[in-house]
Order: structure tokens, then C-alpha cells, then sequence
């Protein structure tokens, strides 16, 4: 078990490095844990290829990390930032229930055409998409009890596609919609655009500081810790109901009940009525979830098993590049048009390709280099980090959990 954390956090500091010295996986926004943790499984591969080898991995540790990250992200979720999104956060949320139901249906469709297991659709699906490395890495565990040999292998693999792909597609897209849908009025109005100092600073409000105490993070900590126990109560419960959900959906579940009741508490400090929420410390919150996910994908990483990809290597392919072109098509034809066909909705629609088949940093970049070039615009920067933080996973998971169940 250590052992593994520390070949984990070895795989880590070689992805920082490499991130930090090659330029395209900067541009690509390709995480540490994956730029470093695919070295590793490219050694156990070659140790079984060559000298039939098998490295085995313990995953008791990667599963408490992969808890905590899941239980920081149901922190963030307040339902309060609805108000602040207004009409165009609801379409975009509406948007996102369509295409994770599309990014399950398309695979499941084409795994029956050509006559694979279903569960290899579902584990190129929004699990591996819109939910990225991480829920992919989390949901590995049931498609595998559910008798899928290599479902972490088949995850990290297409998340490692819709990374590179929400890149490459995203700023072309909206570079398309700029010329072909809008105006030079329509793109350079300044209506709603702010300065790039505003801007910078939307940006900066979605990184926790670092620059905190310890006692900060420490209560953070404590607050995640007994969070994750009662949420595994709620697991237990809801494994009772004989319906599948992931290990870590009553931590999930749980953080986000306590983060939007604790909203409506006050208590009193000194005299004053001060709200309950400023106990919660969101912002180290989040920093922790960060670090946990790292570690949780590091050791999920050096973990894959590459050679299990062998016989799936063509229906993979096949499935992951219909993903990508449905993702393109809906941003184009269903998502522009329904955001206000206006440069909003284009830099909206090159961050959704960004989220979609990646991660919400490859929205943030998507979006910034179509705003380099044209104009700043601020809605889209408070829009998207909100999908991507606080209901992206929400969604997603409650969708792989009905399709898991409809084909038990």
C-alpha cells in the first residue's frame, strides 16, 4: 500500500517536471499525474512484454483518495451560484444532462454494432469524457465487478483522448463561429465585456490561495474526514436498495446536502448573527480535493494494465473518434444557437468542447485563446468553472449510475 503511494507520488513529480519543460502538454492542459503516470504503465508493459512480467499495485490508498476528492466535490456544489449564472447558466446545465446522455447512448450503440461488451461502451462514455480521468478512475471498480477485465486500462485511455481532443477541437470550433455565424459588430461589441484586469481576477477566484495556515487547512481536512464517514453509512444504505451506485456517491451525496443546508444557519459571534457557511472553508476545501485527486490519479496511473487494451484497440478507436465528432456537431449545430448565436455563445461553445471530452481547465484554455485573439468576454469565465466544479460530476454520476442499472 505504500509502496504504491509512493511510486504514485514518484509518477507526480515526473509529470510536474515534464509539464514544466515541454510546452505541448502545457498547451494541451494534460495533468502531472497523467503526463507522468503513463511513463510507468509504459515500463509494465514493457516488463510484461518482455520478460512477461506483471507489476502489481495495492489500491487501498487510492481509494480514500479518490473518496475525499469525490466528498470535496460535493462541497462545492451551492445551489445558490444558480442565481448568479441566470438564464444562460440553466441552458448550459440543460446542455451538459444532453450531452452526457449522448456520451453513453452513442458508445452503447456502436459496442452493440459491433458486437463488444456494453460495459466497454459505457467506460468510453461520459465516464471517461465529460467526468475525465477522475470519475473514470472511480467508476473502474464497478465495470470491473461487473466483469469488465480492464476497465481502468479503458478509462484512463479514452479520458486521455478527450483530453487531447476537447483541446484540439474547442478553439477551431469557435474560430468557425466567429466567422461564419457573427458579425465584426457582433464580435467586437463591448456590451457585457469587462477589462482584462476583471477578468484575471474572475479567474484567480477559482484557484484556492495558498497562501493560508495550516489550522485552515486542517479544518478543512476534519470537515472532509467526517463527511467521507458518514457518507459511507449512506452508501451501505444505499447498496441495501440493490441498486449500483459508485463507493463514493454517499460522500458525494452528503457534502453537498451540508454545504447548501449549512447556508440557511446563523450563530451568534461576538453579538452578531454571523452564517454558519463561513465555518465551511471552501477555498482550502477545494486545495485539498486537489491534492487528493493528484494522488488518486498518480496511483491510478502506474496502475494500468496497457497490454488489456490489445483486443479493444480498433472498437476503442472507433467509439472514441464518434465522440468527439458528436461533441463537435452538438457545440455547432444544438448548443450555439441555443446560447444566443452571439460571441458568447462561441467562446461558451469552445469551453463546452473543453469540459466535454476533457476537463474544466481545457474550458479555461479553450476559451482564452479564442479571447486572445478576438476579445475578452467575462460570462463565459464565471459560467463554466461553475459546471465544471459543481455540477458536472453531480450529473454525470447520477447518469452512469442509471445506465450501470439498466444493464445489470
Amino acid at each position: 500500500m505504500i509502496q504504491t503511494a509512493g511510486i504514485g507520488s514518484l509518477a507526480l513529480l515526473v509529470g510536474m517536471f515534464l509539464t514544466k519543460k515541454l510546452d505541448f502538454l502545457r498547451r494541451f492542459c494534460v495533468p502531472s499525474p497523467v503526463s507522468g503516470g503513463i511513463i510507468f504503465s509504459l515500463l509494465s508493459l514493457m516488463l510484461y512484454g518482455w520478460f512477461h512480467i506483471e507489476v502489481s499495485f495495492d489500491g487501498a490508498l487510492k481509494d480514500v483518495f479518490m473518496l475525499a476528492f469525490f466528498t470535496c466535490v460535493g462541497f462545492q456544489s451551492d445551489l445558490k451560484v444558480l442565481k448568479q449564472g441566470g438564464k444562460l447558466l440553466l441552458i448550459m446545465l440543460a446542455l451538459l444532462v444532453v450531452i452526457i446522455a449522448l456520451q453513453n447512448l452513442l458508445p452503447l450503440g456502436i459496442a452493440r454494432l459491433l458486437g463488444i461488451d456494453p460495459l466497454v461502451g459505457l467506460a468510453a462514455g461520459s465516464a471517461s469524457m465529460t467526468g475525465g480521468h477522475g470519475t473514470a478512475a472511480g467508476f473502474a471498480g464497478i465495470f470491473e465487478e461487473m466483469g469488465l477485465q480492464g476497465a481502468a486500462t479503458i478509462g484512463m485511455a479514452a479520458a486521455t483522448f478527450g483530453l487531447v481532443a476537447g483541446s484540439l477541437i474547442g478553439g477551431p470550433l469557435a474560430e468557425r463561429l466567429v466567422r461564419t455565424k457573427l458579425t465584426r459588430e457582433e464580435v467586437f461589441s463591448q456590451e457585457g465585456a469587462k477589462s482584462d484586469d476583471t477578468l484575471s481576477a474572475n479567474r484567480s477566484s477559482q484557484v484556492p490561495a495558498n497562501t493560508q495556515g495550516l489550522q485552515q487547512y486542517a479544518k478543512a481536512i476534519y470537515s472532509i474526514l467526517l463527511v467521507m464517514g458518514g457518507g459511507t453509512l449512506i452508501s451501505w444504505l444505499l447498496a441495501k436498495t440493490g441498486v449500483t451506485f459508485p463507493t463514493y456517491f454517499g460522500s458525494l451525496i452528503l457534502a453537498a446536502i451540508a454545504r447548501n443546508v449549512i447556508g440557511f444557519v446563523k450563530y451568534k459571534e461576538d453579538g452578531k448573527w454571523v452564517k454558519a457557511e463561513q465555518l465551511l472553508d471552501i477555498e482550502h476545501i477545494i486545495g485539498v480535493g486537489n491534492f487528493c485527486l493528484y494522488m488518486f490519479l498518480g496511483m491510478a496511473m502506474v496502475s494500468l494494465k496497457l497490454w488489456e487494451l490489445q483486443s479493444l484497440a480498433l472498437p476503442l478507436v472507433v467509439i472514441l473518434v464518434c465522440q468527439a465528432v458528436i461533441m463537435a456537431l452538438f457545440a455547432y449545430f444544438a448548443a450555439f444557437p441555443l446560447l444566443g448565436r452571439n460571441y458568447d455563445a462561441a467562446v461558451l461553445c469552445a469551453g463546452m468542447c473543453g469540459f466535454g471530452l476533457g476537463a474544466t481547465p481545457n474550458a479555461m484554455a479553450n476559451m482564452s485563446a479564442v479571447c486572445y485573439k478576438y476579445r475578452h468576454t467575462v460570462k463565459p469565465f464565471l459560467i463554466v468553472p461553475i459546471i465544471g466544479a459543481m455540477f458536472a460530476d453531480l450529473i454525470n454520476t447520477g447518469m452512469i449510475t442509471f445506465f450501470l442499472n439498466i444493464l445489470k
